[in-house]
């Protein structure tokens, strides 16, 4: 059994908001799969991310409320976490009075989205990233099946499906034929399950899809060994 953790980067729209729209999926056996999440939950640990979603995007950010802090770099990680709070919360307290709902809601999204991160420098949490990247390299029997569609050549009057629905059908697609060409050289058949990130609209989508591509298979392949998602 092989389990497949689907996610996005980008958003499906066109235009939408960015130029790319990618949907990769990572595939681990299913006895690896807990030696797999202590591996990560080790590096987590040591930048005090225990517990903590890993979201790359807003980790990459530059966070302009450390470079307003004098020594940021040689505080503890407690101390830069109440001084990052104390001037984001002022900075909402002004917003509020500005009158400005809009700016006041995306500045506070911004900051819950990065809340968790806080503590770390820019230069940690690249090194973060890159000890994930780092570990994940190192998983021999793990393999990454991923579509990358550039929306400003997408056609949509050529194809009946959305861009996530084509990057979907491909991804499966993959992942299906991976699953038939390493039971071919396996004692038993090779069964594979898709995990969606935890979006309920995309997940959603994704599952109605999938009811198609049981009964009717994809563009490439019939699904044998998917079994569910």
């Amino acid at each position: 059994m092989y389990f497949c953790y689907i996610d996005e980067s980008g958003t499906p729209d066109i235009p939408g908001n960015t130029s790319h729209y990618i949907l990769a999926g990572l595939s681990i056996p299913v006895q690896y799969w807990k030696d797999c999440d202590r591996d990560i939950e080790i590096i987590k640990q040591r930048y005090r991310l225990a517990n903590k979603e890993i979201h790359v995007a807003w980790i990459l950010r530059s966070y302009l409320e450390q470079s307003k802090i004098p020594g940021f770099d040689i505080l503890d990680y407690q101390q830069r976490r109440f001084q990052v709070s104390a001037i984001r919360n002022a900075e909402l307290l002004r917003l509020q009075r500005s009158r400005n709902p809009s700016l006041y809601k995306q500045t506070r999204k911004n900051y819950q989205k990065t809340d968790d991160y806080i503590h770390l420098s820019y230069d940690e949490r690249k090194n973060l990233i890159y000890e994930i990247a780092s570990a994940l390299a190192g998983w021999g029997f793990a393999r990454l099946f991923a579509e990358c569609i550039n929306k400003i050549h997408f056609d949509p009057f050529r194809t009946p499906k959305t861009v996530d629905e084509q990057a979907f059908e491909q991804v499966v697609s993959r992942f299906e034929q991976y699953l038939q060409v390493t039971s071919l050289n396996s004692p038993q058949k090779n069964f594979g399950l898709l995990i969606h990130d935890n979006n309920e609209t995309v997940a959603k989508k994704h599952t109605v899809l999938m009811k198609k591509f049981h009964a009717s298979g994809t563009l490439w392949t019939n699904l044998k060994n998917i079994i569910e998602t």
